[in-house]
């Protein structure tokens, strides 16, 4: 067995990983003990990187070969790699020709490596001659990048993950860091002996279950709490006059902005009371360091520059900053969302922390490439860039390493722009992605574990990405694929000069990327590779001649301004794009799950990270439920004036009255159906808007108007089944085509060590019979031998199949159509793997109640070891003591919360919950 250090490829933690491999087998993965980001740890998603890569998954998800459609709406076609960069190179350079170099628009991706985001950067700036490049970053990370440069003068996080353990207080803002950096959130859990914590959410996470405070205020009121808190603090005496006037410029505007956010109207805009502000603004202001973590919650919003503005002038305020254990500190959605900012691959950057509407920074970066000028047209941004497509006037889209037509904002703009380019090329390491539909030219790119080159991670920290295997099939790594058609390119765009494409390997893109850090804030041109595998992971600014990098920065009090002068933010509180009214009176948030990772290309593999959130739903408080007369597991219709989508409603006590939460990862993958006119719906994005903050062009993805009202669809379908591992992807993507066909329908996996799909649709009336028998040939229940019923007159039928383990039976599949009453127990059955024998024919009763008494499946906890809450429940009365002494017991009992930690937060409030019993509480 081989094994390979390497860096997990979801989350901006940027953890590392050691890679198991034998021949062209990754067997195995585990944490890197001596990676300063985890130190051995992985959460539920790093610990089953190895289960993506099998054999069965591969040969069934992945893009294997380049293909090309040549119809769109048909199969795409294989194609030789000669064949296919010939035609993107010939098909670009036609539009170039044509329309000019503004026509053709470069979408990337915040999991691409440093050295794919230089190659591409310098494709489309300096051979095609089009700022129109940006990244999926655009919708994570934009505000943080335009708030640090606003007030610190540069788009660097001053902050370490060591600070974690040095906080006094810590102020997390808009971040459910237990669900979406989970590695980070045990450094927390390590620290909190004597640490203040404060959460800012809307709603009450596992994150805000855990904290000492938690201000659960009204959505989009994140500027106008920050100026509230700013108020107590000068009334109080609280901020730090000294350091103000020594270090910063601009505060007299924003103290004379703050005097109208007095604790009574901020408590009222927000939703929070007069106690708690002022609870807050002490522990902030007086701690001896207190340090703020945020992330979606306040860069997902069409204040989302003001709002990172806003927390960081309280960091100014009072003097939080340039200290250990204190200032603003950005958590990075994307493994590498950091270095495409370093490269400047996105429309409003330029490598090196450089601006493109400067004239000086485009001559610098022109020389250093070997081109005479970049352009100076101001490029598009992610949202810009697909309405000009849908509008015509970009012709050609390269999308890499993402899935615009599942994570973009009003995906029905996003859809008509994809079949309005007249190109489309979608460079993917998995063919399962929905943007791969749309694509006439598919580039199979080298996944997680066959690829090398560098990554950065939020505290700045450069580390090593290295291959353990070859990669898959055709497959090629993205600056390699980038490189070959820049080649082809420039030989029509560039004859006879010379080729500003030689990299032949990864670390010479990377240096010439390093050469434009040179002089700059960023600069790394002390750094090497030899170096990153001598000493490991860095942190930059590490110019020439220093010997390790910078773990913070601005201890000296002088920031990355012409003046050295911090600038406060003085912006008043502005609503949300999209205010609640009385047609659409329900405020959508979308977010994370703790086992998935944005659209589930990856994570969407393998059924048991589907334990914890089994299927897609909208949570609702329970007293909105009882309003609307719903019922949880009631199918409803939640539509904005975009788009309307249908899905079960369940009861989320964590979110406030008229709002509503859908993680973000459900897309058409996953769950869809069709709308009146029958066009197929498009998942979460549906319903989102492209309201962006005017400084950062960030869409507001965590708020917009919906209403909510049950979808009356009384024609039922539930399928699970069993399936070989080498045919269950196979076998989803057939009946992922057949989603359309139902006014509701949704397809996930489920399953540990056996491979398992569930098909849910719902329909207004009974559709065609033979769509039901597709549907039951695909889940195996076409043989001989399948228990069946039959009504005709009511379009009614059942089907399960059995087989013989041992001396037993067991439900290995079923098929409820028309009438799925009887899933809970049926759903039991087959999932737990329960004998089955006994009940013969009365397994197709259609009672919601089992014929012989048994227990509905319980919430699953913990994910690493399959534990369910029942049986935590059951094990905590025999627990005895104060909460930790019992947690321990329940961990030693379970094992629950051994392995990544993830569950800790369930496992404490569960703790609190199930007292112990009467004898052990004596």
């Amino acid at each position: 067995m081989a094994e390979t250090r390497s860096t997990c490829p979801y989350c901006g933690v940027g953890c590392g990983v050691i890679i198991e491999s034998q021949g062209d087998r990754i067997t195995g993965v585990r944490g890197d003990p001596d990676h300063p980001a985890n130190f051995g740890r992985l959460c539920t998603k790093g610990q089953t990187l190895h289960l993506t890569a099998t054999e069965a998954i591969t040969r069934q998800a992945r893009l294997l070969q380049p293909m090309q459609r040549l119809q769109r709406g048909t199969a795409p076609q294989p194609l030789g790699w000669d064949g296919a960069l010939d035609l993107a190179a010939g098909r670009l350079g036609d539009i170039i020709e044509q329309h000019g170099p503004d026509a053709v628009g470069f979408y990337l991706s915040g999991q691409l490596l440093t050295e794919d985001y230089h190659v591409f950067n310098k494709l489309a700036r300096g051979l095609v001659g089009s700022n129109h490049i940006d990244s999926n970053s655009r919708l994570c990370m934009s505000s943080a990048v335009v708030g640090y440069k606003r007030t610190l003068g540069s788009d660097a996080p001053p902050t370490c993950y060591d600070d974690l353990a040095r906080a006094d207080c810590l102020f997390i803002s808009g971040s459910n860091t237990a669900w979406a950096h989970p590695i980070l959130f045990r450094r927390i859990e390590d620290a909190r002996a004597g640490m203040k914590l404060i959460v800012v959410d809307p709603r009450r996470t596992e994150t805000a279950e855990q904290a000492d405070l938690h201000l659960q205020i009204q959505p989009g009121t994140d500027v106008l709490l920050c100026h509230g808190l700013l108020h107590i603090m000068l009334w109080e005496g609280w901020t730090r006059p000294d350091y103000i006037a020594r270090h910063t410029s601009g505060f007299e505007a924003l103290k004379e902005l703050v005097r109208q956010a007095t604790p009574e109207r901020v408590a009222r805009g927000c939703g929070v009371s007069v106690e708690d502000l002022h609870t807050a603004a002490r522990w902030f202001a007086q701690s001896n360091a207190t340090l703020s973590l945020y992330c979606m919650g306040l860069n997902q919003s069409s204040s989302g520059s003001d709002n990172n503005a806003a927390l960081i002038n309280l960091h100014l305020a009072t003097g939080q900053i340039g200290r250990p254990g204190a200032g603003p500190f950005s958590l990075t959605g994307q493994p590498n969302a950091m270095g495409g900012r370093e490269v400047g691959a996105m429309a409003t950057l330029l490598p090196g922390h450089r601006d493109p509407a400067n004239a000086e920074h485009r001559a610098e970066i022109a020389r250093l490439w070997g081109v005479d000028q970049l352009p100076a047209q101001p490029g598009l941004t992610a949202t810009e860039l697909f309405q000009a497509a849908a509008d015509g006037r970009i012709k050609a889209l390269w999308i890499a390493c993402t899935n615009p037509a599942q994570s973009m904002p009003d995906q029905a703009l996003v859809r008509r722009a994809l079949q309005r380019a007249e190109f489309v090329i979608v460079q993917e390491a998995f063919a399962t992605a929905a943007s791969c539909d749309y694509a006439d030219l598919l580039l199979p790119a080298a996944s997680w574990g066959e690829k090398a080159g560098t990554v950065t991670n939020s505290e700045r920290r450069i580390s090593r990405v290295r291959a353990a295997i070859a990669p898959a099939g055709q497959a090629r790594p993205d600056w390699l694929i980038a490189r070959d058609v820049a080649r082809r390119l420039e030989a029509r765009l560039r004859p006879g000069q010379p080729s500003l494409f030689g990299f032949e390997t990864p670390e010479q893109a990377w240096l010439e990327h390093r050469e434009s850090t040179r002089g700059r804030d960023l600069d790394i041109t002390g750094l090497s590779y030899a170096l990153l595998d001598q000493l490991g992971p860095q942190q930059w600014p590490l110019p020439a001649g220093a010997s390790e990098g910078q773990a913070r920065l601005y201890a000296d009090g002088l920031f990355a301004a012409p003046d050295g002068r911090a600038r406060f933010a003085a912006d008043a509180w502005r609503p949300v794009a999209e205010p609640r009214s009385p047609r659409y009176p329900f405020s959508l948030s979308t977010g994370r799950l703790r086992d998935q990772w944005h659209g589930m290309t990856r994570t969407g593999t393998i059924g048991r990270l589907f334990g914890h959130a089994p299927e897609p739903a909208v949570g609702l408080h329970p007293d909105d439920l009882l309003a609307l007369g719903l019922q949880a597991g009631e199918l409803v219709r939640v539509s904005s004036v975009r788009g309307a989508i249908v899905l079960p409603v369940q009861a989320a006590p964590e979110l406030g009255r008229q709002q509503a939460f859908i993680p973000m990862h459900w897309g058409s993958e996953t769950l869809g159906g069709r709308d009146a006119a029958g066009r197929p719906l498009a998942g979460v994005n549906t319903l989102t808007t492209p309201a962006s903050c005017p400084l950062s062009r960030q869409p507001e993805l965590k708020h917009c108007a919906v209403r909510i009202e049950q979808a009356k669809l009384p024609w039922t379908l539930l399928g699970l089944a069993w399936l070989p591992p080498e045919r269950a992807i196979e076998v989803q993507r057939e009946l992922r085509a057949l989603l359309p066909e139902f006014d509701f329908a949704s397809c996930v996996p489920f399953g540990r060590e056996r491979s398992g799909l569930l098909l849910r649709a719902a329909c207004a009336k009974p559709p065609p019979a033979e769509l039901v028998e597709r549907i039951a040939s695909w889940l195996g229940l076409d043989s001989s031998g399948v228990l069946r019923y039959a009504d005709h007159k009511r379009q009614h039928s059942r089907a399960i199949r059995l087989s013989q383990v041992g001396a037993s039976q067991q439900v290995e599949a079923f098929l409820l159509a028309g009438d799925s009453r009887s899933e809970p127990w049926l759903r039991t059955l087959l999932q737990d793997q329960l004998p089955a024998q006994d009940y013969g024919r009365l397994l197709l009763r259609s009672d919601t109640q089992a014929p012989v008494a048994l227990a509905p499946r319980s919430p699953q906890v913990c994910s690493c070891l399959d534990v369910s809450e029942d049986a935590i429940r059951r094990a905590l009365p025999d627990c005895g003591g104060d909460g930790t002494q019992r947690l321990l017991q329940l961990q030693d009992g379970l094992g629950c919360g051994t392995r990544c930690g993830s569950c800790l937060p369930t496992l404490k409030r569960l703790v609190a919950l199930v007292p112990a019993s009467a004898a052990l509480s004596c």
